[in-house]
């Protein structure tokens, strides 16, 4: 059912916890399954993603998707990680069963809000960057699995 990787980072979860004084936190949930996942991004005068932390309240895959999100985008720039999709995040897993997908929406929809507060705090615009929404049960209807 889950693979090897997604076992391993639901097990040890890397990444767990809050960054003090942030440059930008979002959050995001899932009114449908009841997930929440809350990303803390350190962001240095560089746009490069020095630390990458999260608190997930959720399932496993959940727990495993936010924790190989704060890998994906640890060290990378800002431009980078909107590059860090649901898709990319699965991949890096080795996939999701079908009804976990969502989850893996919730990583990449929870580290667009918090480029999205970090550019609201520094006043710096990232190119494709949309304000997040806080219940991505509505969006995860658009998408196309």
């Amino acid at each position: 059912m889950y693979s090897e990787k997604v076992m391993d980072h639901f097990n040890n979860p890397r990444n767990v916890g809050e960054i003090e004084n942030p440059s930008g936190v979002g959050t995001v949930g899932n009114a449908k399954c009841g997930d929440i996942m809350r990303m803390y991004l350190n962001i240095d005068e560089n746009q490069v993603i020095q630390e990458a932390k999260f608190k997930t309240f959720g399932c496993g895959a959940a727990v495993a998707t936010s924790s190989m999100a704060t890998e994906l985008v640890t060290g990378k720039t800002v431009k980078e990680a909107m590059e860090v999709t649901n898709k990319a995040v699965m991949e890096a897993l080795d996939g999701l069963p079908p009804v976990k997908v969502h989850c893996s929406l919730l990583a990449e929809e929870a580290i667009h809000a918090a480029l999205w507060d970090y550019s609201q705090k520094e006043h710096v615009e990232i190119e494709g960057l949309e304000p997040p929404v806080s219940d991505i049960s509505e969006k995860e209807e658009e998408e196309e699995y």
